[in-house]
Order: C-alpha cells, then structure tokens, then sequence
C-alpha cells in the first residue's frame, strides 16, 4: 500500500531551524527530510521525491537561488512547489529570483508558515 503521508524536504543551514521544522511538520503528519546543503538539490528531490520544498536563501555549496533554478531546469521536479525562506528584507524580489511559489521572512510565524505549507500541499 502507497504511502499517504505527503513529503517536505528542508534545505537549511541553522540546525535548530531544521529541528523546529522536523518536529512541527513531523507532528503534522507530514514525512520530513532536511539537508544543511544545497549543491545536490536534485539527488537529494530525486531520492525523497518531496511534495514540497523549503529553502533557504543562505546555505552552504551554492546559496539558495542557484539551487532553485538547478531544480526548476529539471523536466522532472520543476513542478514541486518551493517556499524561500530568508532573514534579508528583500525576500520578495530574492524569491522571484529563485523562482519560488511562495516565501517567508525570519524569524517567521510557525501557524502563517503551516498554513502557506498546507496552501502549497493541497491546492497543488
């Protein structure tokens, strides 16, 4: 039988953020894998095969925006919905950049991020 648990992968740098989002999610029913590194972004979307994606905008190897755009060059996985997750005033234009579907600024609301998450999961 299908796994129905529906899968978010959390590309961080900051642990203690990884375990907040590993903790909150996984409490919601939702199968989480996180990386502290983004440079084998579509190994890691290619062996989880996440519903949905958060990144951040600072992350070891190759940052965030390029990251992204390697996911979004793939046939396979430009589909899967990303929120960009950054600290700089200016996530607007750096999730535009990034081509993401959604972002939230640090330190975010966990109950606004929930929601933007359950948003992306089933609207998709």
């Amino acid at each position: 039988m299908k796994n129905e648990k529906k899968k978010i992968l959390v590309f961080d740098d900051e642990k203690a953020i990884l375990d907040v989002f590993t903790i909150i999610f996984g409490e919601n029913g939702y199968e989480v894998e996180i990386s502290e590194t983004s440079h084998d972004i579509i190994e890691r979307v290619a062996d989880f095969q996440p519903d949905l994606i958060l990144m951040d905008n600072w992350i070891p190897n190759i940052g965030g925006i390029e990251a992204l755009k390697l996911l979004k060059e793939n046939e396979d996985f430009r589909n899967i919905p990303v929120i960009y997750i950054s600290a700089n005033s200016d996530i607007n234009s750096l999730a535009k950049k990034a081509q993401a579907d959604d972002y939230i600024a640090k330190p975010f609301d966990l109950a606004a991020l929930e929601t933007m998450v359950e948003k992306l999961l089933f609207v998709h």
